[in-house]
């Protein structure tokens, strides 16, 4: 339906279900598939994204295919840029309720053993990865 972002390992694109429901559909670049050892893994890391579960993190749907995929459940909501730019500097108090999240997510990632690498760019739709 549309392009959510891109970044080094590839893409992440809104789709919907059969029944309407949202999703972000990560689809990875061509030029890692190639790579040895590439879709072990990418198995490994939709493994590990499937035991992660909470308030804060996208829930993973489906993943794998002859060019690597990952679906998880997309969270609708403007990016805090967009916020920003329409209201202003936030008051301490909402960006204090806007950090938990991301802190509870942290929490879920790594008491379920993970690394999340994107840590430098949370969204609402990456799911966590195995690899730092």
């Amino acid at each position: 339906m549309a392009e959510l972002g891109r970044g080094g390992m590839g893409r992440v694109l809104l789709g919907a279900q059969p029944d309407g429901r949202l999703i972000a559909v990560k689809v990875v670049r061509s030029q890692f598939v190639e790579a040895e050892g590439f879709r072990t893994r990418f198995r490994r890391e939709v493994d590990a994204s499937r035991r992660v579960s909470g308030a804060s993190t996208a829930a993973v749907v489906d993943a794998d295919a002859p060019l690597p995929w990952l679906a998880s459940v997309f969270v609708p909501g403007p990016s805090l840029r967009e916020v920003v730019d329409t209201v202003g500097a936030l008051p301490s108090g909402a960006v204090l309720r806007l950090a938990a999240g991301p802190a509870a997510a942290l929490a879920e990632i790594h008491r379920a053993g993970l690394i999340h690498r994107d840590l430098s760019r949370p969204t609402c739709c990456s799911p966590p990865t195995g690899r730092g």
